[in-house]
């Protein structure tokens, strides 16, 4: 009985140290999460300012742009795929990659050969177990996310489009990351960042509104040259402030199920640890009393 009430107070032990460290890092996480937040509100205004932009100029003025335009036969396709530096988050990471391995299948299924870029040690450890090749990886700030390997990462993006495909070049890239819903729910999403797909922006004018007239200066094709590249570095940049908010929301899920789960074993060893001590008790009572009737029986 004694070794069996140890092994539980071990345990009790165990189980009440794991909830303090977990507890711990669902704080962490709750108080970075407002901060992520807060950095997407801010980003907001000017992400809609350059979409706006972006669409007027390609919506209201006739010209093919290298970042504009589909290859009639697409070969080769760029997918960067956005995951965590670190685990202990749930499924933030299992998620977005087995979104990003549906759209490889289907890529492949086209015909298109895929050309993998990857944020995050966590993808850049599954893509060598699974010994997938990957063209350029980033790591070490996917919870708190950077203007300038935002922008790294879309120079590389926009070197890759402008290239041909046969010296290395891709004719389209898709952007996989975990898109912030709310605190408890974090969905993988998939957007095709080039050729650019304006689909947000420029609102249809009613029946009683006069379409806009719109002057470009200097010409409408020194403007998209200046505004294409800002606007795929804010779309990177805001993919990665939506991965990290769902990194910090998914993590603080997830530390808050570990914490309930210390508190459940700690009740019940606390209640077997009760039992076993009331059992001690109980038969060093009858061992007390056995023995006091056997010296009675004696005399």
């Amino acid at each position: 009985m004694g070794a069996e009430l140890r092994v539980y107070k071990q345990k009790i032990r165990s189980a009440s140290t794991t909830k303090k460290i977990t507890r711990a890092m669902e704080l962490i996480s709750a108080s970075r999460i407002q901060k992520a937040q807060s950095r997407m509100v801010a980003a907001a205004p000017y992400s809609r300012a350059v979409t706006k932009a972006v669409s007027a100029v390609a919506t209201y003025s006739n010209i093919d742009h290298p970042l504009l335009t589909e290859a009639e036969n697409p070969t080769r396709a760029a997918m960067v795929v956005f995951c965590s530096d670190r685990g202990l988050a749930g499924a933030f990471s299992s998620q977005v990659l087995r979104e990003a391995g549906d759209l490889r299948t289907r890529l492949m299924d086209e015909g298109k050969e895929v050309v993998n870029f990857v944020v995050g040690r966590k993808a850049v450890r599954n893509f060598a177990f699974r010994q997938r090749s990957v063209e350029k990886a980033w790591t070490g700030n996917s919870d708190q996310p950077e203007f300038e390997t935002a922008k790294e990462i879309a120079q590389t993006l926009i070197e890759a489009f402008t290239k041909s495909t046969e010296e290395g070049g891709v004719d389209e890239i898709h952007i996989v990351y975990n898109r912030f819903v709310s605190l408890v729910s974090q969905t993988p999403e998939i957007v095709r960042v080039l050729p650019l797909e304006v689909v947000e922006g420029v609102e249809e004018p009613g029946d009683t509104e006069v379409f806009p007239l719109y002057e470009f200066e200097p010409e409408p094709n020194d403007v998209l040259d200046a505004l294409l590249p800002v606007y795929i570095e804010n779309r990177i940049f805001a993919a990665m402030l939506q991965s990290a908010a769902s990194e910090h929301a998914a993590r603080q899920k997830a530390m808050k199920s570990a914490s309930d789960n210390a508190d459940k074993l700690i009740r019940t060893y606390t209640s077997l640890a009760n039992n076993a001590r009331q059992a001690e008790i109980t038969q060093q009572i009858s061992e007390i009393v056995g023995g006091a009737d056997a010296l009675s029986s004696a005399k």
